[in-house]
């Protein structure tokens, strides 16, 4: 690769793995207000296999560069930059664009790292712990005493859900993860695993606690939300922020789709007031132009990785050219924490 390209994940078109291409690129100068990070890792979420399969509800136009998230060293900074300098270390967010070796984003959408956190970690927090950090305590309003559903928690934002809990005194988490992973997510904090591929959560949990929980974060969508929304304790409060029941197999099931929508209920604002519940959704493709709410986010959990309050746990760490095995790795469940994606694998 000569100096004037950027090795780049490029998706170019919808279905299976084979639709994301490495590619040489042309690299950008960074703008005013920009920089140019290298990039050492970058994480992988539904969002970009959502992206894959054509079923995101904020795709970038085809062909496109993927990656929301990622952490490098600033390598060249533009005019009228004022907080960055060559040679910071920093972890980013940005709608998109970070799968690539070499990429240009604004200023303000880096985050200078510790000392002691690695690429990896740092790749590993902006959209799952910034996630969970809103559900959890701007719309959930997590207090002392609570409990909380949370699925899928073996997966990267389970695992800093599960974290954040723990800041709070005497919070009760379930968790549902296969019978496989749950020693590790006990470990992380889940007072209560529940092997969802075996089990009836909502029975387990009522077995535990009658009443149900106070906050439920619903990853899943189709009818596991309506089992959520039905498992609150009054004021409580379900949290969606994905769909991941409609991701299944390689290509977009157009079933899996189908199924989903059909089996979500339809939430009626009278009912609400009956039941004394809150429905709340949650989407940081769509909040990363909220500078100061995701500022605010960033900083409080960089404070909190200083304090060892936080720590994320890396499954897994691919190169570009293994882009396929890496998000199967999430697919197919096998993941207990983040699956972090790199331009060159090291041997």
């Amino acid at each position: 690769m000569t100096e004037k390209t950027t090795k780049t994940l490029v998706l170019t078109g919808f279905g299976g793995y084979d639709k994301l291409k490495v590619q040489d690129l042309p690299r950008k100068s960074p703008g005013p207000n920009e920089v140019e990070v290298e990039i050492k890792a970058s994480g992988i979420n539904f969002a970009e296999m959502m992206c894959r399969q054509g079923l995101y509800d904020n795709i970038p136009k085809l062909p496109a560069v993927l990656g929301l998230e990622g952490a490098g060293v600033v390598n060249r900074v533009g005019g009228e930059v004022k907080n960055l300098k060559e040679g910071d270390r920093v972890m980013c967010v940005t709608p998109f664009g970070l799968w690539t070796e070499f990429a240009v984003l604004p200023e303000d959408h880096c985050f200078i790292m510790p000392d002691n956190m690695s690429m990896e970690e740092a790749a590993a927090i902006p959209v799952n712990y910034i996630t969970a950090y809103h559900m959890l305590f701007d719309l959930g309003n997590l207090r002392k005493n609570k409990s909380v559903l949370i699925h899928m928690a073996a997966g990267g934002v389970g695992i800093a859900a599960t974290q954040l809990c723990k800041t709070v005194e005497n919070v009760t988490v379930y968790g549902t993860a296969s019978a496989g992973k749950h020693e590790i997510i006990k470990k992380m904090g889940v007072d209560y695993p529940i092997d969802y591929r075996t089990k009836d959560y909502v029975q387990e949990i009522r077995a535990i606690s009658p009443r149900g929980v106070d906050i439920v974060l619903d990853p899943l969508s189709g009818d596991d939300s309506n089992k959520g929304f039905d498992l609150l304790k009054p004021l409580g409060k379900i949290i969606h922020f994905g769909a991941a029941n409609m991701v299944s197999g390689q290509t977009r099931s157009l079933f899996s789709v189908a199924a989903t929508w059909w089996k979500t209920r339809n939430v009626n604002p009278l009912g609400l007031m009956r039941q004394n519940k809150c429905v709340a959704g949650y989407h940081l493709g769509h909040l990363t132009q909220e500078k100061e709410l995701v500022e605010s986010a960033a900083h409080d959990l960089i404070d909190l990785f200083k304090e060892g309050k936080i720590k994320p746990r890396i499954d897994s760490v691919w190169s570009f050219d293994q882009i396929g095995q890496a998000m199967a790795q999430m697919n197919e469940r096998k993941n207990i924490g983040k699956v972090i994606i790199v331009p060159h694998k090291s041997e």
